[in-house]
Formats: C-alpha cells, structure tokens, sequence
C-alpha cells in the first residue's frame, strides 16, 4: 500500500510499466473531466473506472482483495476513509472473472484520501476503501485498475 499525494505520484514511476501508463495517463488527462464508467487506457493493462460512491460505515464491512490487479483510488470530489490489512486468512470468496474477493480482518492501517490525496493497493492487500468521513457520505472518484503480472 502506498499513500501520498497526487503532486508526488511521479516519484513512483520505474515500479512496473504499467503503473507508468497509469501514471503518464493521470498527469496528462483531467480525470474529473471523464463521464461516469470504464476508461481504456492500454487494453485490460490499464483502465480507469469513474464513479460516483455512496460511502459505508466501517462496521461490518469486509475487506477486498484481488489478485491481478492493483488499485490506484482518487477522489475527484469528497473524501473517504479506507482501511488496510497484512492479516492472513481464509479468504472467503473470491471471484475470477472480477478480480475480486473478500474477508473479514483486523485493520492494521488506515486513512483517508481526497483533497488531492490517494492511495495505491497493490495485488493480494486486503483493503476496504469507501468509508464515511466526518465531511463526505459519497464521492465521485476514479479507481484506476493496473495489472500487476
């Protein structure tokens, strides 16, 4: 998991190529200027997905995990918190087609993003993003989905 700010995203440039195009895509696009729904930026390398989100109350919810893809989440209006966990369990359910799965955990991190503010999840990394914040109960916000094989 790494957390910083979007005037720094270009420190982390090298990691992985495609992190790169992800990268290269957001310092050279408006991504509050993108409708609603999936952005092709390389294939099913890189991609954008822009949504509006009603946040949770963290009690209760589970954590996500995937597996292929990593998670770069950007608030473009409101702020959420997001938990993070390093706990090994069973996983519950996990779904192939989606990249997506979940369980229950001990949160070891936690934060918020927004204010030009993210936070990348990295393939494998339980992480429960979309809470409730002191100023936000939703969000419009771009998730931008990396395959890390």
């Amino acid at each position: 998991m790494i957390t910083d700010t979007l005037t720094n995203l270009e420190k982390y440039k090298g990691m992985h190529k495609n992190l790169d195009t992800a990268i290269d895509f957001i310092q050279n696009h408006s991504l509050a200027e993108l409708e609603n729904g999936k952005h092709v930026v390389d294939g099913e390398n890189v991609f954008v997905n822009v949504m509006d989100a009603d946040l949770r109350n963290v009690e209760g919810a589970k954590f996500e995990f995937h597996y292929r893809y990593a998670d770069l989440q950007i608030d473009l209006t409101g702020s959420e918190g997001w938990e993070w966990s390093d706990e090994e369990s069973e996983k519950e359910t996990y779904d192939p087609s989606g990249d997506v799965g979940f369980q229950m955990a001990d949160t070891k991190s936690y934060g918020v993003i927004g204010d030009g503010r993210f936070v990348l999840f990295v393939p494998g990394e339980l992480h429960k993003p979309g809470i409730v914040t002191k100023v936000s109960s939703s969000v419009h916000k771009a998730v931008v989905k990396i395959l890390m094989e």
